[in-house]
């Protein structure tokens, strides 16, 4: 524990010097005209028009978001290091074996010692991968320009986050322990069944339970943005009747919005910083997507489908743990696939599993996304509030991949892609008088 503590603070120190040492960041322009070539003409250029918006990017911010996002591709290697070196730290110094014992001599009711032994276990994990956490969270944020918190706000949330993971975690994981105790023939083929389940039941909650937590939420009074966008909700069948917004720039310059939640938690959300700097053709492009979402089904769909890849999930951890647990698991003072003691082990599973899936998952969603980018297209009628869009969010993703890289790295279309996709929308409908 000595060594740990000192790895941390030497981190935390040098994490520290790297933030108050970073330059000013370099950003993407305030006001995205129409340019000349993505104007309306009898020879419009789907091509050509999609160069011309990616010129208006200044080099020096092409370069800041391309190293960003890049970065974010090793930062994905080095979590699933970090990550196993933790995991495997825990079990070799049989860290595991004794929390699950205090959790014993506390109590002998099963379903609480689970509890008991996730807390400590959350507690642990929050304290070993905290360097890595501060630097990817807060020091690189501020870095590229995107984080506007100061340490103790950021901080805060962490904490608040650390105790939505201690119930929501307790709760799910004494479910799955169960399951595994009472079914230990097929608790692999139950447990994702219960786990698929479980994230729905937090995509219900989470609008008005969870993210409140950390963003204030205020309905949307001002008519030149909200009745636009309820006109376009009503269009397309979304049951709204009020738009609320979210104080995200307490936090970050990102620029977002959703429709969230299920049923009657469904709400149309936009955060300021889409309100403050986005044109209203951005807005009404970005809610078109997102109320593509909804009108799709793809909340449902993804659920679907992530429960496929959750039933593959179990299935690799029921080969895995086997294994693993009859080579090493007396000298990890482990009883079996029942014993709490064994999540470390779960933990480094899933993280190769879901590192090795990195192109399938990103792929289920890169569809899904342009998807309800068309979608938005066809709703809102406005090619170059996407265009628009898609510029702003190169703050943090890279405009111009490969097709390889896209494929693998990207959960969402690269700007270029929609861009493109926006004119050559644009090229095939410009008789429509909102297509300008």
């Amino acid at each position: 524990m000595r060594i740990v503590r000192t790895v941390a603070v030497l981190l935390f120190c040098l994490t520290s010097l790297a933030a108050v040492a970073a330059p000013p960041p370099s950003a993407m322009p305030a006001v995205i005209p129409v340019p000349a070539a993505a104007q309306p003409s009898a020879h419009f250029d789907p091509q050509a028009a999609t160069d011309a918006y990616l010129a208006l990017i200044p080099p020096d911010a092409t370069a800041r978001s391309d190293a960003y996002f890049e970065g974010g591709y090793w930062l994905l290697l080095w979590d699933l290091l970090y990550g196993a070196a933790i995991s495997l730290l825990i079990l070799n110094l049989r860290w595991s074996a004794k929390m699950r014992d205090f959790a014993e001599r506390i109590t002998r009711f099963r379903p609480l010692q689970t509890a008991i032994y996730w807390i400590e276990y959350l507690l642990l994990i929050f304290i070993l991968g905290f360097p890595l956490a501060y630097y990817e969270g807060y020091v690189r944020e501020h870095k590229y320009g995107l984080a506007t918190q100061t340490f103790g706000p950021w901080m805060r949330d962490q904490m608040m986050e650390l105790l939505v993971n201690v119930i929501l975690g307790a709760l799910v994981t004494m479910l799955l322990f169960g399951v595994v105790r009472k079914l230990p023939r097929t608790w692999w083929i139950w447990g994702a069944l219960v786990t698929s389940a479980f994230l729905a039941f937090v995509q219900v909650i989470a609008p008005v339970y969870i993210i409140p937590l950390f963003n204030k939420i205020t309905r949307l009074n001002d008519p030149k943005i909200t009745e636009p966008i309820l006109r376009l909700a009503r269009a397309n069948g979304i049951p709204a009747n009020d738009v609320y917004q979210m104080d995200a720039s307490r936090q970050t310059t990102r620029m977002s919005a959703n429709v969230s939640g299920m049923g009657h938690t469904m709400r149309i959300t936009l955060n300021d910083n889409l309100l403050r700097r986005g044109s209203p053709e951005e807005i009404q492009a970005v809610m078109g997507h997102e109320m593509g979402h909804y009108v799709l089904n793809h909340v449902y769909k993804g659920l679907m489908e992530f429960l496929i890849l959750i039933v593959v999930w179990f299935a690799a951890l029921h080969w895995s743990l086997d294994r693993a647990l009859a080579r090493w698991g007396e000298k990890w003072q482990i009883r079996g696939v029942g014993d709490t003691a064994v999540l470390p082990l779960v933990v480094l599973v899933s993280s190769i599993f879901f590192f090795i899936l990195t192109p399938v998952s990103n792929s289920i969603t890169r569809v899904a996304e342009f998807e309800a980018d068309m979608y938005g297209l066809n709703a809102s009628r406005e090619p170059d509030g996407f265009a628009q869009a898609a510029i702003h969010l190169g703050e943090y993703r890279k405009m111009s991949p490969g097709r390889v890289e896209e494929w693998i790295l990207f959960d969402h279309p690269s700007g270029r892609t929609r861009i493109l996709a926006a004119m050559r929308w644009k090229g095939e409908n410009l008789n429509l008088p909102a297509a300008r």
